[in-house]
């Protein structure tokens, strides 16, 4: 995979089921697809608490957003496949 692929980004919180649950179902895909996730939550830092606010979890890539609130998996293996 190119250097692009580095790394996926989801941004979440610690007490957000959402952030859980897509975390989780995430695994598997970056696994499959040998892609590194970086987990980032957002109340450790004002700045991306307030881009994001309530509204995590939130997957990226640079600045693509792939995702928000729930996994597309489909989504994420077309991206990857793309960039690959």
């Amino acid at each position: 995979m190119g250097e692009r692929a580095q790394a996926l980004t989801l941004y979440g919180r610690k007490y957000c089921h959402l952030c859980d649950d897509m975390a989780a179902a995430l695994a598997p895909l970056a696994a499959e697809w040998g892609v590194d996730v970086r987990y980032v939550d957002v109340d450790a830092d004002p700045a991306i608490e307030a881009r994001y606010g309530e509204s995590v979890p939130v997957l990226t890539h640079g600045d693509t957003m792939l995702c928000r609130h729930f996994l597309d998996p489909q989504r994420v293996r077309a991206y990857l496949a793309e960039i690959r």
